[in-house]
């Protein structure tokens, strides 16, 4: 009662405050969210950094370990990378792109969106050197908390921290199965050879995740402070069975999903939240479209079980189930203090696309308070958007940079101090927390795109650099907004969302970024009248026992006006595996999914092992 009275006139003032109402310009918001995972690079920025006040940081992660770790994203506004959420950053940036790569492409933003995932998985690719071993954290929160300073001048330790058979994490071999599925599916068509090397390290970390089992945590015990796994990890192991299936077509992951849903909890867990650590409501809304496409076959009754708790999920995010989420005054969905827009984009987002299944299937939602159209699904996650943007009751953004009124003093290390291209002077570990970390003015660098944490369930939010809680961004905050943003920017869809992927070939980009170590280019020898071009590079190398392993990239053009048939390479001094190709005999020919290249197209193949380059020529082929 007492609470109850004191609450009263904070709940007042706050509803009386007029709402910024307006237009939003979803397709800004989109280039503005793309452009905040640049500042959040970790390694060799390339020669197309956008974000110019940042520069090369973390350049010898990994070292001390024997493997190359260049690279990856920084989580939030620390410098630790963080290997289980940066995964769920990648999975969802590509689920944005899988569903909502047309409208990105018809706003110019597709190429950057997939340079955003790109940069995600070629530190995947690095951080799973072996089958059954996969780095999950570079840095230590603790240490690195205990200092402020640009990633650039960082003395903190940076040790790598790893999983494997004796210390299993199949939550972490799970997402990141599931992250490197997904980005397969966002590559399929423009980089054929890399789609298929993802692939490849998608099927490993599952049979790894699923073989070694236990929590990743309990052996990257460092990580327990940060992003602990409460959920465990059955959640990940049918998430990632869920995108292997979604990927490969392989009815061995549909069976999965079937055999365990019960037993793991796909069927059974009703859920109110989606994030980097509960992924339940995922699993359930991408086995329900599953079922919407016709494809469950005889596990029908189960996979119907987890359309059930998709739909729970919906109903309770629009106030029309049995449990429904909580909400402020204002509208916003409300979950927890620290970080709440984390559940807000990743909810929206879920909202989103199962608004556009239901509508390309012709069905409702089923809730508790009655059927429910699916422009209904739609309208929640366009009334979080744009609760996000402004409309709200203080009338601030919590997209930094987006609008007139938005968070200042944001809880990032880069940002709020002087960029060391300004300013080369070293700042020391506790330095920062002197000059710049309690400094009352505005960030140095505006943090473009950056969704920050988000105001308190009455609407409330103090902007406060140490106010950690609602300041400090995250790239999970902004990984499914890209897809919600894309969505509302673009109008109706206009295409089908249960039909098969299909990601558009993004327009070239300006300038490609650069590779470290230093690409070395080598023309394979060929007559002047050969109408093949073959160009070979080595685009990264690391040293793993004492080895090191080199990964070549190849591309073929066909400069002909002619379209190439029967293409036959022979491959001499390769001493390793190699994607993109079907071998056949002692000669290789084109993939499974293509039989011919088309004048003026490529064609890209990928190899890794530990010697100079292979020798690549073309034995025969014909003209049609």
């Amino acid at each position: 009662m007492e609470k109850s009275m004191s609450m009263a006139p904070l709940l007042l003032m706050v509803l009386c405050l007029p709402f910024a109402l307006g237009w939003h310009d979803y397709n800004q918001a989109l280039s503005k969210s793309i452009l905040f995972f640049e500042a959040q690079r970790s390694g060799y920025l390339p020669h197309n950094q956008r974000v110019t006040w940042r520069a090369n940081s973390g350049l010898n992660d990994g070292k001390v370990s024997g493997v190359d770790l260049v690279g990856g994203y920084y989580d939030a506004g620390d410098n630790v990378k963080f290997g289980l959420p940066m995964a769920f950053t990648i999975t969802m940036m590509s689920w944005s792109i899988i569903e909502y790569g047309k409208p990105m492409a018809g706003n110019g933003e597709l190429g950057h969106a997939m340079e955003a995932v790109k940069w995600g998985t070629d530190y995947l690719i690095k951080a799973h050197p072996e089958p059954y071993v996969l780095y999950g954290e570079v840095g230590d929160g603790n240490t690195d908390h205990y200092c402020w300073q640009r990633p650039e001048d960082m003395t903190t330790d940076r040790h790598a921290y790893k999983i494997d058979q004796s210390n299993p994490g199949s939550d972490l071999a799970g997402e990141t199965a599931a992250a490197m599925a997904a980005a397969s599916i966002v590559f399929r068509r423009s980089n054929p050879a890399y789609s298929s090397e993802l692939l490849h390290h998608a099927y490993q970390l599952f049979d790894f995740a699923d073989k070694y089992r236990g929590k990743y945590d309990s052996s990257i015990t460092v990580a327990q402070k940060y992003y602990r796994s409460v959920s465990g990890y059955n959640d990940e192991l049918l998430w990632a069975a869920a995108w292997l299936y979604q990927a490969s077509n392989n009815q061995y992951y549909l069976n999965y999903l079937g055999k365990n849903g019960d037993s793991m909890g796909g069927t059974g867990w009703a859920m109110t939240e989606f994030g980097w650590d509960v992924k339940y409501a995922g699993v359930q809304t991408l086995v329900a479209k599953f079922l919407m496409q016709g494809k469950a076959g005889m596990h029908a009754p189960v996979f119907e079980r987890y359309h059930q708790k998709a739909e729970h999920f919906m109903c309770s995010l629009i106030g029309k189930g049995t449990r429904n989420v909580q909400k402020t005054p204002g509208g916003l969905m409300f979950r927890q203090r620290w970080n709440n827009m984390q559940f807000v984009t990743s909810a929206s987002f879920l909202a989103t696309v199962y608004s556009d299944y239901l509508a390309s299937s012709r069905g409702t939602l089923r809730c508790a308070a009655g059927n429910v159209a699916p422009t209904q699904l739609l309208s929640f996650a366009k009334s979080q958007v744009d609760y996000l943007l402004g409309d709200n009751p203080r009338g601030t953004s919590y997209m930094v940079g987006y609008g007139n009124n938005f968070p200042r003093q944001v809880h990032h290390r880069g940002s709020s101090i002087v960029s060391i291209k300004v300013d080369s002077k070293f700042i020391a570990c506790r330095q920062g927390y002197a000059a710049w970390y309690t400094r009352k003015a505005s960030d140095p660098n505006v943090l473009t795109g950056a969704v920050v944490g988000g105001p308190d369930a009455y609407d409330n939010f103090a902007d406060e650099r140490d106010n950690y809680e609602q300041t400090e961004p995250a790239t999970y905050n902004n990984a499914p907004l890209l897809g919600i943003l894309a969505r509302l920017g673009s109008g109706h869809s206009g295409y089908n969302q249960l039909l098969p992927e299909a990601v558009p070939v993004p327009k070239p980009v300006a300038a490609k970024p650069k590779a470290e170590p230093k690409a070395k280019s080598t023309p394979n020898p060929a007559t002047t009248s050969s109408p093949i071009s073959i160009r070979q590079k080595m685009t990264t190398s690391w040293n793993d026992k004492g080895r090191t392993y080199y990964r070549y990239s190849i591309v073929m053009t066909n400069k002909s006006s002619k379209t190439l048939k029967d293409l036959k390479l022979s491959i001499s001094k390769l001493y390793g595996p190699i994607w993109g190709l079907t071998k056949s005999g002692n000669s290789y020919g084109f993939p499974t999914y293509l039989n011919s290249l088309p004048a003026g197209k490529s064609l890209e193949f990928v190899y890794i092992h530990a010697a100079s380059p292979a020798d690549v020529s073309v034995s025969s082929y014909n003209v049609a």
